[in-house]
């Protein structure tokens, strides 16, 4: 286990993209933050060794918590979830699992209110191969519950997929697709969810088809995230929706352009929500101000073909820090105060090819990143400096 603080240094690169002539002028110079990263070792689960695999990282209440799975030489998984109170001395949590699927579950998506925590696993099975959806909860001390549901709530002939969850002062909600668009699950205290889809506004209908990705509880009681398909052209556009109950949705889009753009991760800012997903070629954020998007900076680049994405956003002291996959690698990026989106070295190269991974946890200064290229994972800590607090 590695420990002490990391020192960490602000170094603003200026870099010359192409050739430069008296007739063309540079282009601006581009802010790198160069942290101190410490790579951390996570304490072996109970049971049979195997490989590391990492899918998920958050903070809650001032606890940090990391998910994936140990998997065999043979390929076989079983669930594993550290957790920390100060993100540098890390055990695991007993499982409860009940079901075949269960006990081989990866975890990759987590959520958190107060001291309860929830989460998502899959695990590839049936005469079709398609992820088997298992749900979770439990406190900070474990042990984690798997909760029993019909096969049809997560899966079935209509299922698309489960994306992510969240918990606030209404409840618990899980963001994902099934056959008619963009549906949601939802409970009072994640023992048991209920699916809500085919929901007016939510749901597919003339003016395309819908897509939600993530979901976040606010003061109000819920905003989701995603993307319209519209039914008149070849394009994609940000779409988010608000709902106080979970089961009336009111649709809130980005400012639509000619460009593909869609809503991949939302989390709030000092009670403000921020979106970050894909802006054509590039990535963009938004937030959300009197019911309507604003543009909060463009940032990074996609390759042309494979698919991009944003693969975690983190609040920071210093400001929102999404991890992207450009197609290519995993990168990170943080929205500096007063430089706008800034650059932040990984601390070692992540790829984003075949079965790969990368999330990024915030809570004030400390940040969290993990990678995991399907070979091996790795979990890195850092502490941003004053200046971006």
């Amino acid at each position: 286990m590695l420990s002490g603080r990391g020192l960490v240094a602000l170094t603003l690169l200026i870099t010359l993209v192409g050739g430069c002539t008296a007739a063309a002028p540079s282009p601006a110079p581009e802010a790198v933050l160069r942290p101190s990263w410490r790579e951390l070792t996570l304490p072996a689960p109970p049971g049979p060794p195997g490989r590391l695999v990492l899918r998920d990282a958050t903070v809650c209440a001032g606890r940090w918590y990391l998910s994936g799975a140990l998997a065999d030489p043979a390929g076989v998984t079983r669930p594993v979830v550290w957790t920390s109170a100060d993100s540098e001395s890390w055990r695991t949590l007993d499982f409860l699992g009940t079901t075949y699927y269960g006990e081989r579950a990866a975890i990759y998506a987590l959520g958190c209110r107060g001291d309860r925590i929830a989460m998502l696993g899959a695990r590839s099975g049936g005469a079709h191969g398609n992820p088997r959806i298992t749900q979770w909860y439990g406190g900070p001390d474990g042990p984690l519950h798997e909760v029993i549901a019909g096969f049809q709530l997560f899966g079935g002939p209509d299922a698309v997929n489960v994306a992510r969850l969240a918990g606030g002062a209404r409840g618990w909600a899980i963001a994902g697709n099934r056959l008619a668009g963009a549906a949601v699950w939802t409970s009072p205290d994640a023992t048991g969810f209920v699916i809500r889809e085919g929901l007016p506004e939510l749901a597919r209908d003339g003016r395309g088809e819908t897509m939600a990705y993530d979901v976040v509880a606010t003061a109000d009681g819920w905003l989701m995230v995603g993307a319209l398909s519209p039914a008149d052209r070849l394009d994609r556009d940000a779409l988010a929706w608000a709902s106080p109950d979970g089961e009336h949705w009111t649709r809130l889009p980005a400012p639509a352009t000619g460009e593909y753009e869609q809503f991949d991760r939302v989390a709030l800012v000092g009670g403000v929500p921020y979106a970050v997903g894909l802006r054509g070629a590039r990535f963009g954020a938004w937030r959300l101000v009197d019911g309507g998007w604003v543009d909060a900076g463009v940032f990074g680049s996609t390759r042309p073909g494979p698919v991009a994405w944003v693969a975690g956003l983190a609040v920071t002291d210093g400001g929102p820090m999404a991890v992207v996959s450009d197609g290519e690698m995993y990168r990170l990026w943080l929205m500096s105060p007063d430089q706008g989106w800034v650059t932040v070295a990984s601390p070692a190269p992540m790829s984003a090819a075949g079965v790969s991974a990368a999330g990024v946890a915030g809570a004030g200064r400390r940040v969290l990143v993990i990678g995991d290229d399907g070979a091996g994972a790795h979990v890195w800590i850092m502490d941003l400096p004053a200046k971006h607090r």
